[in-house]
């Protein structure tokens, strides 16, 4: 496998960076376009996913989101959803512009929040030939409720009018932490940050753009492009039932895959599990 690293840039000139992997001493090969989660890094587990992917023939294509990790883009630590879309359709183009790679074969992978972008990036490109939403975001107004539960939710709004009024003046942008001791945040970055990169800061703004983001009102327009969904049965972080639920939508080709555990399990213990299906997939599809 040659790994190099890579930048390129976005349609507003923001330099996006990550690496592409690929089989050595190939040409013509379909290219999987992949992209982490709401805070997620590429360096934390996506090059396990890629290596699985390039054993069997495709090479991939990661970077990190705008204002996250190798990527350029201020405010940092800030996730704007339809930002991360726009971005995603021009690492389309970018990808089909290598010189070993059949420009006709591009599928796209994405988890959590990225998993959204997967079924909302699909429907709107056709030059996506197959997709895989893993452990999908898929509706924001029900999400945020979720991650700004109601006895927190005044204090919210009210810090985030400040930080409004801060930004117009321009102060930095309010953060919060993404993780704390002992959640399933913290469990997993425990886990897979051995080099200590993770920021562990949101800024509060992008949780007021989760509300809105709502992919499930995109995936009936993915078909025909063959879709897999891959989701975790004990998944509270993004629930098990809204992702069903969503997939619900999506027309043929689709296939459905449950895998025991829950949202991070799919980043550690149950990779193995998660890319084989995902493999199936591409290969048949891709």
């Amino acid at each position: 496998m040659v790994i190099e690293d890579i930048a390129f840039r976005a349609g507003d000139g923001t330099a996006l960076s990550g690496w592409v992997a690929k089989p050595k001493s190939k040409r013509n090969l379909p290219i999987i376009v992949m992209t982490h989660g709401l805070s997620g890094l590429i360096d934390l587990g996506l090059l396990e996913y890629a290596k699985r992917f390039v054993k069997e023939g495709f090479a991939c294509f990661a970077f990190d989101h705008r204002n996250w990790g190798r990527s350029g883009g201020w405010p940092r630590h800030e996730s704007d959803p339809w930002q991360q879309v726009a971005d995603m359709r021009d690492a389309i183009t970018f990808a089909q512009s290598f010189a070993f790679v059949d420009k006709d074969r591009v599928g796209i992978w994405g988890t959590s929040y990225s998993g959204g972008h997967v079924l909302t990036v699909t429907a709107l490109d056709r030059r996506v030939s197959c997709a895989v939403s893993q452990v999908p975001f898929t509706c924001g107004r029900r999400n945020f409720d979720l991650w700004v539960s109601e006895p927190n939710r005044e204090a919210f709004m009210a810090a985030l009018l400040q930080d409004r009024d801060g930004r117009a003046k321009g102060k930095l942008p309010i953060v919060q932490p993404v993780k704390t001791a002992g959640d399933q945040t913290d469990l997993w970055i425990q886990r897979v940050d051995h080099t200590k990169i993770y920021p562990n800061e949101l800024t509060i703004r992008s949780l007021d753009l989760v509300r809105t983001y709502q992919p499930d009102s995109f995936i009936a327009r993915v078909a025909p492009t063959p879709l897999m969904m891959i989701v975790a049965t004990e998944d509270t972080m993004n629930p098990v039932e809204w992702q069903i639920e969503a997939f619900q939508k999506a027309g043929d080709p689709k296939e459905l895959v449950r895998i025991q555990g829950g949202h991070y399990d799919l980043y550690t213990e149950c990779i193995s599990e998660a890319s084989d299906a995902a493999l199936r997939w591409y290969s048949e599809h891709l």
